[in-house]
């Protein structure tokens, strides 16, 4: 059976809008999708077709165009798909003209104690409803992050040593599993241990870190050192809340899933350089003070 073909209506819709009428005509994919000879890939395509039982074939531009996708971002089967859902341009490349109120769909169909995704905001739906855990504020909307940080004191101050965005709302202790992998490939050494709060209890840290990671709260396994360091691990709660007020990590506007990692990075980013540039007019009034003294 010979799938069918989609064929540019022009009609409006009152349900679905018309994606050339939101989207950039002037992008690179949609200028490529006008250069490629569609109805080429149709005829040779469609001749392969053999009239069997079955569920009847998607149209070929959808199938062709995605595999094109699929190669060009290099994107998994499951990351090609949500991108596409999201990503108008994915849709017109792919022969569709007007774009279903898919999220909308989703809102009247979600329950109020459903469990999985659901969601929580049109315009940003990777948006995520986060416990926690607090009489103030039981909850919070949004992608958590995950920020480590020296148990030392640098002479600049408390670096962020790592920072990046965990979508899909986990246990605390199931992220330091990627965390500390992530983390030694950044800084290029071997972590001694991890100062965690309690909510890492029961957490999947690496085999060789099984034994290195100590929680809040633990009385076992403790030498003297490392019950001084617990009293440093609040160290990291105003590094926290500087890059939460005052390097955007409160709001962020960048857009999808990829924005919250990017936004996470920048801000660490830019909560490090101003602690760099703060050392480095102390030390330069430093230098200036003992060229003044010694004169």
């Amino acid at each position: 059976m010979r799938p069918r073909e989609r064929r540019e209506s022009g009609k409006q819709d009152l349900f679905r809008s018309r994606l050339d009428q939101i989207i950039d005509m002037n992008h690179a994919l949609v200028k490529l999708a006008r250069t490629i000879d569609w109805r080429f890939l149709e005829e040779k395509f469609g001749a392969v077709y053999t009239d069997k039982p079955g569920q009847p074939p998607l149209p070929t531009r959808l199938m062709a165009g995605l595999a094109i996708l699929k190669h060009t971002y290099d994107l998994s089967d499951e990351a090609l798909c949500d991108r596409w859902v999201e990503n108008p341009y994915f849709q017109y490349f792919c022969g569709e003209d007007v774009r279903p109120l898919y999220l909308a769909r989703r809102v009247l169909e979600q329950e109020r104690r459903q469990r999985g995704r659901k969601v929580y905001s049109l315009h940003a739906p990777e948006v995520e409803c986060i416990g926690k855990g607090k009489p103030h504020r039981p909850y919070e909307f949004g992608v958590k992050v995950s920020v480590a940080t020296t148990v030392r004191h640098s002479a600049g101050g408390q670096f962020v040593t790592h920072a990046a965005a965990l979508p899909g709302n986990s246990y605390d202790g199931h992220t330091l599993g990627t965390v500390i992998p992530q983390i030694q490939a950044l800084i290029g050494n071997i972590l001694d241990r991890c100062i965690t709060d309690a909510g890492y209890r029961g957490h999947n840290a690496p085999p060789d870190y099984k034994f290195k990671v100590y929680t809040t709260g633990q009385k076992r396994r403790l030498t003297p050192q490392i019950k001084r360091e617990f009293k440093r691990r609040a160290a990291i709660e105003p590094v926290i809340g500087h890059l939460t007020e005052h390097h955007r990590m409160r709001r962020n506007h960048l857009a999808h899933a990829s924005g919250d990692a990017i936004n996470a990075v920048l801000a660490a980013t830019g909560y490090n350089f101003r602690r760099l540039l703060a050392w480095l007019r102390f030390l330069l009034l430093t230098i200036l003070i003992a060229l003044g003294l010694a004169a």
